[in-house]
């Protein structure tokens, strides 16, 4: 990637795929951004970037992008892969650019501190990184195990499928109440249905939204 390429890149604004930082300066915060696009579709951090996307790059561009990589190393959990090249723009100044593949070993968590093992996993939300919740977790853990997810058809089921009609869709505080049902219930069967491929999961702040997904021909019941 040259420079040219990369205001093009910057061009776009942030989004879904993309995040801009003008500086190192909060690794910790930063790791939000990495884990998030590990945990979603992956994505490019570029390190020299100012919020409006003007390519301007930072002094010691090097030593910025060490910074990023030792976070990276000792706040990751898994330790996020990633590739990163340094564009030059001068004698002074440069860009970082970080790519980092969706990962297969999901779900990725960002450590409080590097001894220790806690630590909060994020995805991607369009240009946000969003706390995953409980359902998202499990989904990222069961997503890359799980083959042809079965279940039954039965009134919890029907009440959503109800509710998704109604309203569009569903989250899990309104079909808990519409189904009434635990919430410890509810959570189990939207993880269910959107590993057997029947809702899409939208992650959101205010908590995560659930779509009906259009369902293959062959999709077993």
């Amino acid at each position: 990637m040259d420079l040219n390429e990369v205001q093009i890149l910057a061009k776009q604004g942030e989004g879904h795929f993309l995040e801009f930082k003008k500086k190192a300066n909060h690794p910790d915060k930063i790791m939000k951004e990495v884990v998030a696009f590990a945990n979603t579709d992956g994505g490019q951090l570029l390190i020299g970037v100012d919020d409006d996307g003007s390519p301007s790059g930072t002094r010691s561009i090097d030593g910025e992008a060490f910074i990023v990589e030792k976070a990276i190393a000792e706040l990751t959990r898994p330790q996020v892969k990633y590739s990163v090249e340094i564009i030059k723009i001068n004698e002074k100044k440069g860009i970082a650019v970080f790519d980092i593949p969706e990962s297969s070993k999901k779900p990725h968590f960002v450590k409080e501190d590097a001894n220790t093992r806690f630590g909060t996993a994020f995805v991607r939300s369009n240009d946000e990184s969003l706390q995953a919740s409980k359902e998202m977790r499990e989904i990222l853990k069961r997503s890359s195990k799980t083959r042809n997810e079965r279940f039954e058809y039965g009134e919890k089921e029907k009440a959503l499928m109800e509710l998704i009609e109604e309203n569009g869709h569903a989250t899990l505080k309104s079909f808990s109440e519409h189904a009434k049902i635990k919430k410890f219930y509810a959570s189990k069967t939207l993880v269910k249905l959107v590993l057997a491929s029947v809702l899409d999961i939208e992650p959101a702040a205010e908590g995560d939204k659930y779509y009906l997904k259009e369902i293959n021909d062959e999709q077993d019941f």
